[in-house]
């Protein structure tokens, strides 16, 4: 008899917020969906730098404990909650759910899954929602991206650096990509970035400027924040715009307003939970998804793969900059 036909599956579970290593996997009771949810046999759980915060108690919402991580997931629908309707029982999905993705099964707000490309992976799958429709919204619902215009993409060889690149020059922009080491920029390179700089580099801010001739960049996805969030307006052009989307150095930034009045400066938080609170706005975003994956101009880019009993390790991995793309858990190992 399996765990779940006794009622039982494993899962990760956080009792108190810390550093990676507060991540313990249990036995636990298999969860019921209820109305208006559906329930998954989860087989890939897309690991973000947010959940990181989450577990460390320092994301943009109070963790309550006990809980367990994983945002996005993708799987295969087990059970139905009542009054759902338009999914079916082994229907493959992804899911947006918040949290929970880190078990053998979890339960989805039928609201939160998103269709999956036949061709996808699981992997794949749950590489995509969160780094694609944040990078999609940061570029052209919030960035007004335009083509031809050159965008400054900071981590890269991240999963959302990635999924940036690719959606940037599918939208005909040009970018300047930057990263820690040489090999995560040949990784950009082979996305299509136009120009590449370690992010260390001691004339880096120079060189960014000079790429788009000189004047700067107009738009700046910005996740590093701390004392580089300076740089990021150093780099912009006139009348630039920059979209802060995370804080990985997690230092606290200063700004003083008088600088964006005298270049006519733009700063614009992204967080993509009440983003997809939007309907128009996540309904023109995964129109324009859906497009670019049917066409192949987009693929999730799939980094290290994890064992359910290896999440703590993943985690680190992460915090360390170890990874490229999309870190991925698949329980079922």
């Amino acid at each position: 008899m399996t765990q779940s036909e006794q009622g039982t599956m494993r899962a990760i579970v956080v009792e108190q917020l810390g550093p990676p290593d507060v991540l313990e996997i249990r036995e636990v009771h298999l969860p019921e969906p209820g109305p208006g949810e559906v329930r998954l046999k989860v087989e890939a759980v897309g690991i973000n730098f947010a959940d990181v915060l989450a577990v460390a108690g320092e994301y943009l919402t109070r963790t309550r404990v006990p809980y367990t991580p994983g945002m996005e997931f993708a799987g295969t629908v087990d059970a139905l909650g009542e009054g759902v309707t338009g999914v079916q029982v082994g229907q493959k999905v992804a899911s947006l759910g918040g949290r929970g993705g880190l078990a053998e099964y979890a339960v989805s707000p039928a609201a939160a899954l998103i269709p999956v490309p036949e061709h996808f992976t699981a992997a794949h799958a749950a590489a995509f929602p969160v780094s694609y429709f944040t990078a999609y919204h940061g570029l052209k619902t919030l960035g007004h991206g335009q083509e031809g215009e050159w965008v400054l993409v900071q981590a890269a060889a991240g999963a959302l650096g990635t999924a940036s690149i690719q959606l940037a020059k599918a939208l005909g922009m040009n970018v300047v990509a930057m990263a820690s080491t040489e090999e995560k920029l040949g990784i950009a390179r082979d996305l299509g970035a136009d120009v590449t700089l370690l992010q260390d580099d001691p004339e880096r801010v120079q060189k960014v400027r000079e790429a788009a001739g000189g004047q700067g960049v107009p738009l700046i996805l910005e996740v590093v924040g701390g004392t580089r969030f300076q740089e990021s307006l150093d780099m912009a052009a006139n009348r630039g715009r920059i979209i802060v989307i995370g804080n990985a150095s997690r230092e606290q930034a200063n700004m003083r307003p008088v600088e964006l009045m005298k270049r006519n400066l733009t700063v614009t938080g992204l967080w993509l939970t009440s983003l997809m609170g939007d309907r128009e706005a996540t309904r023109g975003a995964a129109q324009a998804l859906t497009s670019l994956v049917g066409s192949g101009r987009v693929t999730p880019q799939v980094g290290p793969t994890y064992p359910l009993a290896e999440s703590a390790r993943a985690f680190q991995d992460l915090l360390d900059r170890k990874t490229t793309g999309k870190v991925i858990i698949e329980p079922g190992r």
